[in-house]
Order: C-alpha cells, then sequence, then structure tokens
C-alpha cells in the first residue's frame, strides 16, 4: 500500500512510502532538508515500523516539538494501523 502523510510543523510538506505487512520501502519527502531526508530514506529503507520508531520518535529539531524524522515515525505508524 502507498501511503502519504501530511507533515506537522516541519519544513519538509509531507513523506510517502510504501508499507508492505510491516515492512516501509520506498520513502521520500517532499520539502526540506535535501541531502538528510534522503540519508534518513535510505537508513530506514526495509525497516519494520517498530524500528523506525524505536529509531526516530520524539525526534525534535531546533525549538519545535517534532522534527521530520518524528514526523516519518508518527506516519508509519498510521499507515500501519490503516492497514490492517
Amino acid at each position: 500500500m502507498h501511503y502519504k502523510h501530511i507533515n506537522n510543523m516541519t519544513c519538509s510538506r509531507s513523506v510517502e512510502f510504501d508499507i508492505d505487512g510491516d515492512k516501509i520501502t520506498n520513502i521520500s519527502f517532499v520539502g526540506g532538508c535535501n541531502g538528510n531526508l534522503k540519508a534518513i530514506a535510505k537508513l530506514c529503507e526495509g525497516m519494520s515500523v517498530s524500528e523506525i520508531e524505536a529509531k526516530l520518535r520524539g525526534n525534535t529539531c531546533g525549538p519545535r516539538p517534532t522534527s521530520c524524522a518524528d514526523q516519518l515515525a508518527i506516519a508509519v505508524r498510521e499507515a500501519y494501523e490503516k492497514s490492517k
């Protein structure tokens, strides 16, 4: 299933990915820090929802209460719950 999440309070506008069971692939962000977000996408490629959450959930960016990485963790959980 392909999933698109509209990000909140981040420089990136959205994140999209494919979810198959609990495995996440084909992650791509729209907007934001291009190099850093490409790296996050590569590092998380093929990880499970719980692995991504464990590594990225709660990450903040400057004074913001969230980050692009945190938004990815939120999005993969939402997608997983919707796919059940």
